[in-house]
């Protein structure tokens, strides 16, 4: 029987050190238009999760940045 890689348990999700150089602001930043392509989000979907990243200081991109993809990240502080 041939499933699908989503039923597929204990699937891996990335990890990103936030004190590491992936944790900068333009590193998630690239990781939302990145991350957000692979999960099939629309452009003005990602357009939009990176505009509301910017309007906050460091720790509001962050929270914004988990909200959207915490489900397949982990942020480790």
């Amino acid at each position: 029987m041939i499933r699908s890689r989503a039923e597929k348990p204990n699937q891996h999700k990335i990890e990103i050190d936030l004190n590491g150089s992936d944790g900068n602001a333009f590193a998630l930043m690239k990781y939302a238009q990145i991350l957000g392509r692979q999960i099939g989000y629309s452009e003005k979907r990602i357009t939009a999760i990176r505009k509301v990243m910017m309007m906050s200081d460091y720790d509001g991109l962050v929270n914004v940045f988990d909200n959207a993809f915490g489900d397949h990240v982990i942020l480790w502080r």
